[in-house]
């Protein structure tokens, strides 16, 4: 069928001028706009005196939030949505995720100035930042996996499961989060190497060491073995090729229990009549930045089924990746 609706430049504008409410929300962020309204709302001259900037700078940040959707502006008075409330008030927040947005700033926005050359070299981009800003970086990269934990445990029932591997990933967030909703479940890291002091702390700081176990080894290599009912991967395919990625999941299966389940939590290409946004935009940004690939789901799907997985369907995480569900065939 035709579609009679009339064409206007209004989508093709608004994609174009998209940096300019990134940059205002990273700025608002950075003033304090949004923590200096968790206690009520405010005017102007109330969010000037609050974050020590100028009646007209913070007049302009308040009224884009306002018309992005994460102020309300009610008789020159302007008040926090749910959503900025609960995640852009400091301490005040579920998940600040200020430091994300920092990173997006600071690291992310710039490489982008560069993707004109991605485009038409194809070479893929690389980082070059001094400790500060990989310090920054890792900070704004884990607040992003906290979301993406977050949004996983709302959106995925862990409860029927007792014994899960997680395999390879950055953030044990995930396992973190899951032991939390689920205190029957024990977890087994098997991380790289040089993130295991990090993880022991982690899982040891959220009162989890009597329940997991966190053991190192090469990702693209390791083969933990084992009779796991559960088994995540999180955040790896992009950081591996097509034949370290098929050697992932034949390993993930051999350390599976019969009937196990597999979450590969990622961001895909689909192939459905309307791609979803924050998964082609990722994978921009995955290449731009260091050479990263977001793949097809349905690449995923083949390596899964030659691996002895049957993949069962997808659940989209709200402003996060996807997860890709399998069981052991």
């Amino acid at each position: 069928m035709t579609s009679t609706r009339a064409a206007t430049p209004e989508a093709i504008v608004d994609i174009a001028i998209g940096f300019m409410g990134a940059k205002q929300l990273f700025a608002a962020s950075r003033v304090g706009l949004f923590s200096a309204l968790a206690d009520g709302p405010l005017d102007v001259a109330g969010l000037a005196a609050a974050t020590g900037v100028s009646e007209q700078q913070i007049r302009i940040l308040a009224d884009s939030m306002a018309a992005q959707g994460l102020l309300s502006r009610t008789d020159g008075r302007y008040a926090l949505t749910p959503d900025a409330a609960a995640y852009l008030t400091g301490d005040r927040a579920e998940l600040d995720l200020a430091p994300f947005l920092a990173f997006l700033n600071a690291t992310s926005y710039s490489q982008w100035l560069g993707y004109d050359s991605t485009v038409d070299t194809n070479d893929a981009g690389t980082l070059d930042l001094d400790d500060a800003g990989w310090g920054a970086f890792l900070d704004g990269v884990m607040t992003y996996n906290e979301l993406h934990a977050a949004m996983l445990v709302q959106n995925f029932d862990f409860t029927p499961y007792r014994n899960a591997l997680d395999l390879g990933g950055l953030s044990p967030a995930f396992a973190a989060k899951a032991m939390a909703a689920n205190p029957e479940l024990r977890t087994r890291f098997v991380f790289d190497p040089q993130s295991v002091p990090s993880v022991q702390a982690a899982v040891e700081a959220a009162g989890l060491a009597d329940r997991s176990v966190v053991e190192g080894a090469e990702t693209a290599t390791a083969e933990p073995g084992g009779e796991h009912d559960l088994i995540l991967v999180n955040h790896v395919i992009h950081r591996f090729d097509d034949a370290q990625n098929r050697g992932i999941f034949e390993h993930a299966r051999a350390a599976a229990a019969p009937g196990a389940t597999l979450l590969v939590l990622d961001f895909f290409l689909d192939d459905d009549a309307e791609q979803r946004k924050i998964d082609a935009l990722h994978a921009g940004e995955y290449y731009n930045i260091d050479g990263t690939v977001v793949y097809q789901e349905s690449v995923v799907r083949d390596w899964l089924t030659a691996a002895g997985w049957t993949p069962r369907g997808t659940v989209a995480l709200p402003g996060s990746p996807r997860i890709l569900i399998a069981d052991a065939a």
